[in-house]
């Protein structure tokens, strides 16, 4: 296959690329929103030139397609004519035309991993990339394939079985697991059970042999790297196997290249928290274990006019205040979002439409946050605008109830007016209930009235609020907001002497 160096795309000074792998749009021209572009797709216009055929592409073929006019790109294994989408692509043609020609793969995994292409581009597939040419088998060396052997590190499991209940066994070969590491869906007859190590990603999924009950409970042992799922029989008979490997079963693969696996979840609640802001619960399935990380996010997926539109959101806590006493345990059966409704947001508005009862599908987690980042840590400075503050939340909730280290955490909010603050008067009653809290709101466009701080993110604003409490404490800022507000934090927060290391920055949604 064609390979593009992956440092190339998006370019350093693109206005796809932000901190830590974010990314801002540009703007579309009249007629080029993401609505226009499913008309388009509707209209039977042959997208492809091609009036329907397909076509097996050898590389040399791909690589002439190569202009703004001529675009086709590959992605695992498919070739695309991306050239009518060009002027529809939020992140711009420049970024298309990094991949004109070429294998693409690698550098859509690194921004758009989440998108689903064969949905969204099923109207302009050209065909399928050509296998290359294998060498006889009389030119190669008689030699005989090497045994395959399993890694000590590697991960395995087993299944043991008491009259009435089926317990399976994943030895993980590493201590830092926890039940945010197993996903596992039961659906069905299947049986997919997800553990999550470091990088990779290590997959069971079996036809179950015999039916099982709908409930289910799941056991980790952290200091021998052990997760056991009990299984209760729907009736008392010997298994003589626990069943039959479906996709991917047994597979240890990088997370990067995993794809994204989603179950749907039942709308239960919504509630307004701003004029423009929700927060939705959804019901996980009763035979589903998911819990997200701190700082992770996840993809809820809708289809639209007939196509498959993403989007990701960081689940937050129901509330605030009420989550500060003592450490509890996860609410296993909702996951809670914050989510603002663009009146043009075609995955928004289709959203808010959702009734009670309705289903929308949420994938497994993803992120690059690590709870390690916390550890030890003794002044955290929290830096939002708008629905940035989302991944905060969590953050929040898990440093002033899990480390006794922390003298000081400060969040500094940013909105354009007072109507925007998200949860305003549960963050000013933790300020006043918790000495370990304060919190600065910074709004853009404030009534006359208003006697907080104003304007935009700068650093007058910043020198003043990243007071260490000791002059060299252990620190932490974590940033989120719309990419170019990030972008100019990050850029800032370097210039006041913080190092890399002590910055995370997220994506806004």
């Amino acid at each position: 296959m064609l390979n593009v160096p992956s440092q190339s795309f998006p370019g350093p000074g693109s206005q796809q690329r932000a901190a830590s792998g974010g990314r801002s749009k540009v703007p579309l021209k009249q007629g080029r929103s993401l609505m226009d572009w499913i008309r388009l797709t509707k209209s039977g216009k042959d997208l492809t030139g091609l009036k329907g055929r397909l076509l097996e592409v050898t590389e040399e073929e791909l690589q002439k397609h190569n202009k703004k006019d001529d675009c086709w790109i590959c992605i695992r294994g498919y070739v695309y004519n991306v050239s009518p989408y060009m002027e529809y692509h939020p992140g711009g043609e420049d970024e298309l035309m990094k991949a004109a020609g070429a294998d693409g793969t690698d550098l859509f995994d690194q921004v758009h991993r989440w998108v689903n292409y064969e949905s969204m581009l099923k109207e302009c597939l050209v065909g399928r990339i050509a296998a290359k040419p294998t060498a006889p088998k009389g030119l190669l060396p008689n030699r005989p394939d090497p045994p395959a052997t399993e890694s000590p590190a590697s991960p395995s499991y087993d299944w043991f079985q008491t009259d009435s209940l089926v317990t399976v066994v994943i030895y993980a070969k590493q201590k830092d697991i926890s039940l945010e590491s197993i996903i596992i869906d039961h659906q069905g007859g299947s049986f997919r059970a997800e553990t999550i190590l470091k990088d990779s990603s290590y997959l069971i999924h079996i036809g179950l042999s015999h039916e099982v009950q709908e409930d289910f409970s799941v056991r980790v042992v952290e200091n021998v790297g052990k997760i056991e799922i009990i299984l209760k029989k729907s009736e008392c008979t010997p298994w003589e196997r626990l069943g039959r490997p479906l996709e991917k079963h047994g597979s240890l693969t990088p997370r990067s290249g995993a794809g994204l696996y989603y179950r749907k979840c039942r709308l239960v609640s919504k509630a307004d928290v701003t004029p423009d802001t929700r927060l939705f619960r959804v019901a996980l399935p009763p035979d589903t274990h998911l819990q997200v990380p701190v700082g992770h996010h996840v993809y809820l997926k809708l289809t639209i006019a007939g196509t498959e539109i993403v989007k990701p959101y960081t689940p937050v806590s129901d509330s605030l205040v009420s989550e500060f006493k003592e450490p509890l345990l996860p609410d296993n059966k909702y996951i809670y979002f914050l989510i603002k409704i663009y009146p043009s947001g075609l995955f928004t508005q289709e959203l808010d439409r959702l009734q009670m009862g309705d289903f929308v599908s949420v994938s497994s987690p993803e992120g690059s946050f690590k709870i390690s980042q916390l550890q030890e840590l003794e002044d955290l400075f929290l830096l939002a605008a708008g629905t940035g503050f989302t991944p905060m939340v969590k953050i929040l909730n898990y440093a002033l109830t899990n480390i006794p280290s922390l003298r000081k955490i400060k969040l500094m909010f940013f909105n354009k007016t007072e109507d925007d603050i998200i949860w305003r008067s549960q963050l000013e009653k933790l300020a006043f209930e918790n000495e370990r809290f304060d919190v600065e709101f910074v709004l853009s466009a404030p009534a006359l009235e208003w006697r907080g701080k104003r304007g935009l993110i700068s650093p007058a604003l910043l020198s003043e609020f990243l007071k260490r409490s000791l002059e060299n404490s252990k620190v932490l800022l974590c940033i989120c907001g719309p990419a170019p507000f990030t972008e100019r934090g990050v850029g800032l927060l370097h210039g006041l002497g913080f190092s890399a290391d002590e910055i995370h920055s997220f994506t806004a949604s």
